[in-house]
């Protein structure tokens, strides 16, 4: 038995029909597959796409990065769409589109915090050892 025959319960004894209902059953199946495809294809990748952007958006001189065709460097100036990257000791300066960033690998803020953070924790121990070193 067909399952499309089983959803149709508007079909009467004599053969006369809602034509709608059977129109729904119909389609029920495709609209149904384009939600699942939505949830599971189109949304996750947008998300994806918002997150590259908010990335490349944020991009900083001195942020190290790795492009799509695996080159890693530290970025030395920023222009509207393009970049250029220092890559080597040699200081081998190469430009690229924004849209060739895969990551970044290092920010330049968080190079920043770590090292305010450790001043703050050479300071603290300077202080224990005055302390220790007074009594």
């Amino acid at each position: 038995m067909n399952l499309f025959m089983l959803l149709d319960t508007t079909t009467a004894a004599d053969g006369t029909g809602n034509s709608l209902g059977s129109m729904l059953t119909m389609f029920l199946p495709l609209i149904l597959i384009f939600v699942i495809m939505y949830f599971f294809m189109i949304r996750p990748q947008k998300k994806q796409e918002r997150k590259e952007a908010q990335m490349r958006d944020s991009l900083q001189v001195g942020d190290e990065v790795t492009t799509i065709g695996g080159i890693i460097g530290r970025v030395v100036s920023i222009k509207d769409e393009t970049f250029t990257l220092e890559t080597s000791r040699d200081r081998t300066k190469m430009r690229f589109l924004r849209s060739a960033i895969k990551s970044v690998d290092v920010k330049i803020a968080d190079r920043y915090a770590e090292a305010e953070a450790a001043k703050e924790a050479a300071k603290e121990e300077a202080k224990a050892e005055e302390t220790k070193s007074a009594e």
